[in-house]
């Protein structure tokens, strides 16, 4: 079992000022099975620090990588075609190529569980293997 992790939850638990600091920290220190963050939210979360972080910050999470705290996964080709889909299919929502991944890893992977904050996008788009995904925190 894994937890996909959207970029959300990994910027609060980083962020001791943001309203859901407490309960995503808790969600990725208190979790029993591998966190999995798909390589492009990697590159988010890289994004996100330098604008409203630390450098600090972004080496932390680093080192939580390099540790293996994290398991960084990249797209395959599938995984890309299957974003093209969910973002055509989904226009009108502006679901992104970093949440459209975060969908396509949790398909091939067969997870039913996100981590993230965006209730927006991952409330409304179907996953192909459920019938909707468990939200977390």
């Amino acid at each position: 079992m894994a937890l996909i992790c959207d970029t959300g939850p990994l910027l609060a638990a980083l962020d001791a000022a943001d309203p859901d600091h407490a309960r995503s920290a808790a969600l990725l220190s208190d979790v029993d099975e591998d966190l999995v963050v798909p390589v492009l939210v990697l590159a988010e979360l890289d994004y996100w620090c330098a604008r409203r972080l630390t450098l600090e910050a972004w080496l932390i999470f680093l080192d939580d990588v390099n540790a293996g705290v994290y398991r960084i996964e990249p797209p395959t080709a599938a995984d890309l075609a299957r974003c093209a889909e969910l973002q055509a299919g989904y226009r009108d929502l502006g679901l992104g190529i970093v949440d459209a991944s975060v969908v396509a890893l949790a398909e091939r992977l067969g997870e039913p569980k996100v981590a993230t904050l965006d209730q927006r996008h991952f409330r409304a788009v179907r996953p192909g293997h459920v019938a909707a995904f468990e939200i977390r925190p």
